[in-house]
């Protein structure tokens, strides 16, 4: 693949099985596109049928869920080569994963799972993503997760860890709105907080997603529209960063394609507002 040069990509959304078909027939105006990594590592079948239909059309990011970088396990290395392969096959803008960890011992839990924001994990996460940028040649995006639950060892605030990762590996950042203001709601902080303290050169794409709303906790479940709140830290989040990259994710409750391109449009809109643009 060509070197990412993480320019702006404008407005996309999470290319799902069930969009196949309408993407390749009617080409809808989407600037790109983000694939779930791992759904295309499988050797040949319907998924990568349907990518080579749709990659000449759309700039693809790949964004993953198994790079485990907080585990204490080695980097698996034939995962990599295999993200490798698929990044040589469709050349994405860039490569995406979590800050956090998804099994042990070779066991994949299938849950991103946080971190102990510690010297030690710090230390340790870093050296890890130095590893995968070494090994793919270019720099990579790390997402923050939404979480459930603290650790009472932390030595940092969730920002400050980001932020500490990113400049001390020199990555980027795939800043998700949505995990913040749930995280927020979840362990009670405020969620300017997050926003006004991770570095604004860092951040190279946005995440918008729904979740579900519980009586005293949120869960990040990606079936739902995107609730108010969401939006609003939304446009609080591009007044402080300016021209993102902004994409919804959709796992779930799917809708038809139309209704997910009608709730991208309202991000479009609300960053022509704030950015004082037109929209095309």
């Amino acid at each position: 693949m060509s070197l990412p040069d993480y320019k702006y990509l404008g407005f996309g959304l999470g290319l799902r099985p069930e969009f196949y078909n309408a993407v390749i027939e009617s080409k809808p105006k989407v600037d790109w596109f983000e694939i779930m990594t791992e759904d295309y590592l499988v050797p040949g079948g319907r998924p990568l049928y349907y990518l080579d239909q749709i990659s000449p059309y759309y700039p693809l990011v790949m964004h993953g869920v198994s790079l485990s970088i907080g585990t204490k396990d080695p980097l698996n290395l034939d995962y990599l080569r295999q993200v490798k392969s698929l990044a040589d096959r469709i050349n994405p803008r860039w490569i995406s994963d979590h800050l956090c960890w998804t099994g042990l011992k070779g066991y994949n839990t299938h849950d991103l799972l946080p971190l102990p924001y510690t010297k030690e994990a710090l230390s340790h996460v870093v050296e890890k993503i130095k590893q995968v940028q070494d090994f793919l040649g270019f720099r990579i995006l790390i997402e923050n997760v939404s979480s459930y639950v603290n650790f009472k060892e932390s030595e940092f605030s969730e920002w400050e860890f980001l932020t500490l990762v990113a400049e001390q590996s020199d990555c980027f950042i795939l800043l998700d709105i949505n995990n913040i203001y749930v995280s927020g709601f979840n362990h009670q902080f405020n969620p300017m907080d997050y926003i006004n303290h991770i570095p604004i050169n860092r951040v190279k794409q946005f995440h918008l997603a729904g979740h579900t709303q519980l009586t005293d906790h949120i869960i990040d479940t990606h079936d739902h529209d995107i609730v108010d709140p969401v939006w609003q830290l939304y446009e609080s989040a591009v007044k402080r960063f300016g021209q993102v990259s902004t994409m919804i994710e959709r796992d779930g409750n799917i809708p038809p394609f139309d209704d997910l391109y009608a709730e991208l449009q309202k991000a479009k809109a609300i960053a022509a507002q704030v950015l004082e643009l037109e929209i095309a």
